[in-house]
């Protein structure tokens, strides 16, 4: 992030998050683990801001249903860890990774980031803006639903990687990464939806 009133609009988003229940009013553990998947970024790229909508010198939107995700990262007592790293990657609209390896022939889009990379603030909020990804075959009888992975990180804790999930998403019922958690697991991994559309996020890590 090279732009400073970039950075200023992230830190001003982070002090806005007001700090919801956590699970229902506890924290039930760490956040549960999920494969990173072949797609995690390789190519480095100058914008890796909280606006995964746009793309720094670009004009167009990015495809897609606009949604902002907001959350906490916070240990297993429910106290908020602050500076932790954030690091998000995602399917645009069409169900397609921006990435050397991906074989689904969706097309790209150009005005999508894809990735983004931002700091917990002083409550351990982030917040993010994006579009919900397309859902994408990986083989002939599964089809993967909607979810962004995170990769969560801060010295003295377990990183943590896992998936979110979007609320209401008719293949959650029956995708097999999901379905292998518990129903507790599930709840951890299946974000909540908000009045007012936003989504929260929350991330739990334990201690090392």
């Amino acid at each position: 992030m090279k732009n400073p009133k970039r950075r200023q609009v992230i830190h001003a988003g982070l002090a806005t998050l007001v700090a919801p229940a956590v699970f229902g009013g506890k924290v039930k553990g760490p956040t549960p683990d999920e494969i990173e998947g072949p797609f995690y970024p390789l190519t480095p790229q100058a914008d890796q801001d909280f606006d995964l909508t746009r793309v720094q010198g670009k004009n167009g939107r990015a495809l897609g249903e606009a949604v902002v995700i907001a959350g906490r990262i916070l240990d297993v007592d429910g106290q908020p860890i602050t500076g932790a790293t954030v690091d998000i990657w995602q399917a645009n609209a069409a169900g397609r990774y921006r990435h050397p390896h991906e074989t689904n022939t969706a097309p790209l889009d150009p005005n999508f980031q894809g990735w983004a990379i931002v700091q917990s603030g002083q409550d351990g909020g982030f917040k993010f803006k994006t579009i919900i990804p397309g859902a994408y075959p990986v083989s002939k009888d599964w089809t993967r639903p909607p979810h962004i992975h995170f990769k969560v990180s801060k010295t003295g804790f377990h990183e943590v990687t896992t998936q979110m999930y979007f609320p209401e998403q008719i293949l959650n019922d029956v995708d097999k990464l999901l379905q292998s958690k518990t129903p507790e697991e599930q709840g951890m991994m299946v974000a909540q939806k908000n009045d007012d559309g936003t989504l929260r996020y929350d991330v739990v890590l334990a201690k090392v």
